[in-house]
Formats: structure tokens, sequence, C-alpha cells
């Protein structure tokens, strides 16, 4: 299940003033006073992610769109009941004019676009993947798969086996220099990161009835890790749009 906010500011700022940690806080500062006033110190997974603010550059009077998810329709419920039409909504230093909110719920395709960066650890305890340092495709998949199933089971409680891949195709967005790594500068317990992460415009899902339910809860979960900081989030392909 998912939100999507449209927002302009009043003023005009440059893109990067407002960060994923900015969102992040937003979210869990509208969570006070509810039964998720207390996720932000859950230990695990969060179960919820977020896009990156689109179209790309400054703020400003035009329109501007965030989306939100969640496999957890009560936490979207509680969420947008929170989130007031018409409020102000401050991200960081920033003070953001809300022009609508909508709740609604999308079905899983057989292929998907990432809206934000996708981000995972590194083998051998590393600190994050990129295909510059590891040069492994292989091991992305396996460790997108592994994450995807045991987010999945803790969500469920379900032991859940996928017969093969996450996804069987997929065509990076961004290249650069011949890799596909992009960075992006967050705020982790005070601390500024520049975490690597890759973009996907088409990754090609088996879905049939048998784990139709499961593509449906890491398309509103986020694949990869830090979901929660806004990486992984996905969308589902529009059919006849394919990567080349």
């Amino acid at each position: 299940m998912r939100i999507k906010i449209e927002l302009n500011s009043d003023e005009r700022f440059p893109e990067w003033a407002i960060g994923k940690h900015a969102i992040q806080a937003m979210v869990y500062t509208h969570l006070n006073g509810t039964p998720y006033e207390s996720l932000h110190d859950r230990r695990g997974f969060k179960f919820f992610c977020f896009s990156d603010v689109f179209p790309s550059g400054p703020f400003g009077p035009e329109k501007k769109t965030l989306l939100i998810s969640s496999p957890d329709e009560a936490f979207i419920e509680t969420l947008y009941e929170k989130l007031l039409p018409n409020e102000r909504l401050y991200l960081g230093k920033h003070a953001l004019n809300v022009l609508s909110i909508k709740k609604f719920s999308l079905m899983p395709k057989r292929a998907f676009i990432t809206g934000s960066p996708v981000v995972l650890r590194a083998p051998q305890n590393g600190r994050f993947f990129t295909f510059h340092h590891h040069r492994s495709l292989e091991y992305f998949i396996e460790r997108l798969t592994e994450n995807a199933l045991v987010k999945y089971s803790a969500f469920t409680g379900e032991n859940f086996h996928l017969d093969g891949p996450l996804f069987t195709r997929l065509v990076p967005r961004v290249r650069r220099k011949g890799w596909f790594d992009i960075y992006v500068r967050v705020n982790i317990r005070g601390r500024y990161f520049d975490v690597p992460g890759t973009t996907w415009e088409y990754l090609e899902a088996p879905i049939d009835e048998s784990n139709r339910d499961f593509y449906a809860f890491i398309m509103d979960a986020g694949i990869g890790e830090l979901n929660s900081l806004g990486f992984g989030f996905l969308n589902p392909k529009k059919e006849g749009k394919r990567g080349r």
C-alpha cells in the first residue's frame, strides 16, 4: 500500500538540501502518538520505504512528488491519517507546502523500475557493495534474493522458497565509466556517509500465482538494505516499456 504526497515550496533551494534522513525523520515524527511511535527504536526491519523526490532538480513552486510504501496496511492508514492536507511539511530546514495526499494500492507486474538506489551489504562483512570494487553481478543477485526472502519471512512468519533468483533480467539505469554505482550522502546516527547504490530501469520477475503475494510484498517493502532510509524503492514497470 502507498501514499503519494505532492509538494512545492515558496522558496527556491537546491535538491541536495533535503536528504533522505530528513524525509525519514518526517515519517517518524508523524507517527508520534500512534501505535507505531516506537518503530524508530525497534531492532530489525521497519517494513516501509520511500522514493526519491521527483522530478529531480531544485525545489520551488514547481510540483514535486514523494511516494511512501509499506506492506503493512495499518502503517499506511496510520500515516495517512496523520498527514494533514494543506499542512506545511518540514523536511530538515525547509518547509514544503502539501498540495495533495493520496492513498492507493498497486498490483505487482512482471517487471519493476527502481524509484531510489538499491543498496546491499558487501561480502565478508564489508560495508556496502559496489560493482566497481566487487565486480560480481552473481553476488548482487544472490544477496538481493536472500535479503528479500528473509524480510518476507520476518513479516509473514512463513518459510517461503523462491525457485530461482529474485529477478531474471536486470537493466541498469545509470552507467558511469563502465560501472553502475551512484553515491548518496546520508546522515546515519549523526554522521554523514556516502552510500553507494544502483538504479535499474528494468527488473524482470518470474511472477506467477505461487509467488504473487511475495512480489507484492517486496514492491512495497523495498529491496536490498536501508529501506526505511529510502533505498530500494520499487514501482511496477508499465507494459511495453522495456529496458534495452
